[in-house]
C-alpha cells in the first residue's frame, strides 16, 4: 500500500465506522469534515445521522447531501424531520431528487410536498408513469395496495420458458435493470386476471421448451388489494415470502409486494408499540421544537393527571378511616398496583391477540372467562400471601382478611377490564394498543382503592 493509499484509508473510513466518524466531526465543530462524511453514507444512515443532530443544524448538512440522494433519504426520515427538511429544499431540486424514486416510494411521499411539487411532478410523467402513480396514490398506506409497486414482471401461461427468459433480457435492456427482489415471475391470462407464479428456480434448470402453464404455481394465493399492511406482515412472515402478488376484487393483477416493503411496516409496527407506551406519535422528532413537543406531551400528561385526581377522589372519601388506622395508607398502593399488573397482562395479551385476529366476536366470551378463571386463581393465592403478612405485620386479623378480600376484587377487575377495554376500544374505532392502559389503570385504581378502603370503613374501623 502507497503512502497516498494509506492517507485516503485513515481520511474516509468504512462501514459503521463512518457514521460514528460523522459524529465525531459534527461534535468538534468540524462541519466541512462532517459534510464530507454524510456524502459517502447510505441513504438510511444519512437519515439516521441527521435526526440525531439538532433541529437548527440540519438544514446546513442537508446541503451537503447529493441531490440525487435526497428522495432516498426523506423516504428513511420520520415524519417531523422529513417534514422540515422538504421545507428547506428548493422546488427544482425537489423535482431532481424525487425522479430516483419508484412510483410506490412517490405515492409515500407526496402527502408531505407541496402541492405545486406534486402537480410538476406528475405534469412531467409519461403517460404509462401516471397511470402507475396513480394506481399507488388511490389506495391508503396501511394498505397492501399503498404498499404495492405496479412494476411488476409479468407472463402468460402460453409460453415457453424461453419466451421468458427473452422477455427478461429485453427488459433489463430497456429498464437497465430488473425489479426488485425478483424471485418469481407472475402468471397472467390475456385479461390480466391472476394465474400464479413462475419461480426463477424453475426458470433456470428446466428445458427452455416447457410451457409456462405446466410448470407455474397455482397454490400461491395473491393478496386483494384491501387488505391491511399489518395483514400482509404477518403473510409474509408465515409463509417465508421474498414477494407476492396483489390483486383487485375481480382477481386482476394490480402489482406486487417486496419484502423490503414488509420490513418497513414492521419496523413501524416496532416504532408505534414502543411509541404509544408514551402517548406519542411514531413520527415524533428527537430533537423537535420545544413548544411542539412540550404540548404533545400535555395532553398525555393531563389524562393521567386526571386519573390521579379521580384516585386521590376516592382516597378522600375515606379519609377518616386512614386517620384511625394508618396501616391503611400503607397497603393501598398495594392493592391498585396488583390490579394493575394483572389487568395489563390480560390488556397485552387480547391487545396482541386483536392484532393478530385470534380474538373474534365468536371466542371474546370464552376468552373473558379464562381470563377470570385466572384472575380469580390468582386473587386467592396473593390474598392468602397478602393476608399473612398483613396479620404479622399489624397484629390485626380483620385487617389482613380485608386485604385479602381487596386484592381478590381488584386481581378479577384487572382481568375483566383486561378482556373488555380493548374489545370496547376496537369496536369504537379507538387503537386498543393506544388508549386501552390509560383506561385500565383508571379502572383498578379507583376499584382497588375503593374496594379496600370501603371493607376497612365496614369490618375494621
Amino acid at each position: 500500500m502507497t503512502s497516498g493509499d494509506s492517507k485516503a484509508s485513515a481520511v474516509v473510513p468504512s462501514g459503521a465506522g463512518m457514521l460514528d466518524s460523522f459524529h465525531a466531526a459534527f461534535e468538534q465543530g468540524d462541519m466541512q469534515r462532517a459534510g464530507q462524511l454524510l456524502e459517502s453514507l447510505h441513504p438510511s444512515e444519512i437519515a439516521d445521522a441527521l435526526e440525531a443532530i439538532p433541529w437548527d443544524q440540519r438544514p446546513a448538512l442537508w446541503e451537503e447531501v447529493d441531490t440525487a440522494l435526497k428522495g432516498e433519504v426523506l423516504l428513511q426520515l420520520r415524519d417531523e424531520a422529513r417534514q422540515q427538511l422538504i421545507e428547506n429544499t428548493g422546488k427544482n431540486e425537489l423535482l431532481i431528487a424525487l425522479q430516483s424514486l419508484e412510483m410506490d416510494e412517490l405515492a409515500d411521499l407526496d402527502a408531505s410536498l407541496p402541492i405545486s411539487v406534486v402537480d410538476a411532478m406528475v405534469r412531467a410523467m409519461d403517460d404509462q408513469s401516471r397511470e402507475r402513480y396513480e394506481a399507488v396514490r388511490d389506495w391508503p398506506d396501511d394498505t397492501a395496495g399503498g404498499l404495492m409497486d405496479v412494476d411488476a414482471a409479468v407472463v402468460r401461461s402460453d409460453v415457453t420458458m424461453r419466451s421468458v427468459i427473452r422477455y427478461l433480457r429485453q427488459l433489463r435492456a430497456r429498464e437497465k435493470q430488473l425489479p426488485e427482489h425478483l424471485d418469481s415471475l407472475v402468471v397472467v391470462d390475456r385479461d390480466n386476471t391472476y394465474l400464479g407464479m413462475l419461480m426463477l428456480s424453475d426458470l433456470v434448470s428446466l428445458d427452455p421448451e416447457t410451457a409456462v402453464s405446466d410448470i407455474m404455481q397455482t397454490e400461491i394465493r395473491p393478496i386483494p388489494v384491501e387488505t391491511s399492511s399489518e395483514r400482509v406482515m404477518r403473510l409474509f412472515e408465515d409463509q417465508d415470502l421474498i414477494s407476492a402478488p396483489v390483486v383487485d376484487a375481480s382477481g386482476k393483477l394490480l402489482g406486487r409486494i417486496t419484502v423490503d416493503d414488509v420490513m418497513d411496516v414492521m419496523r413501524g409496527v416496532a416504532e408505534h408499540e414502543v411509541m404509544r407506551r408514551a402517548g406519542l406519535s411514531q413520527g415524533t422528532d428527537i430533537f423537535a421544537p420545544v413548544l411542539p413537543s412540550a404540548m404533545r406531551r400535555a395532553l398525555w400528561l393531563g389524562v393521567n393527571l386526571v386519573n390521579a385526581f379521580i384516585a386521590a377522589w376516592v382516597i378522600g372519601l375515606f379519609e377518616d378511616s386512614i386517620d384511625k388506622v394508618v396501616a391503611l395508607a400503607i397497603f393501598m398502593p398495594v392493592v391498585a398496583s396488583m390490579g394493575g399488573v394483572a389487568g395489563t397482562q390480560t390488556l397485552t395479551l387480547v391487545a396482541r391477540g386483536l392484532a393478530l385476529e385470534q380474538v373474534r366476536s365468536n371466542n371474546a366470551g370464552r376468552l373473558l372467562m379464562r381470563e377470570i378463571a385466572s384472575g380469580l386463581l390468582n386473587g386467592v393465592f396473593w390474598a392468602v400471601v397478602v393476608a399473612i403478612v398483613a396479620i404479622l405485620w399489624t397484629g390485626d386479623m380483620q385487617l389482613g382478611l380485608v386485604f385479602g378480600a381487596a386484592l381478590v376484587i381488584n386481581l378479577l377487575t384487572g382481568a375483566m377490564a383486561g378482556t373488555l377495554v380493548p374489545l370496547a376500544l376496537q369496536r369504537i374505532g379507538i387503537d386498543p394498543a393506544l388508549a386501552g392502559g390509560v383506561v385500565l389503570i383508571a379502572a383498578t385504581d379507583v376499584v382497588g382503592f375503593v374496594s379496600f378502603l370501603g371493607l376497612a370503613t365496614l369490618f375494621v374501623v
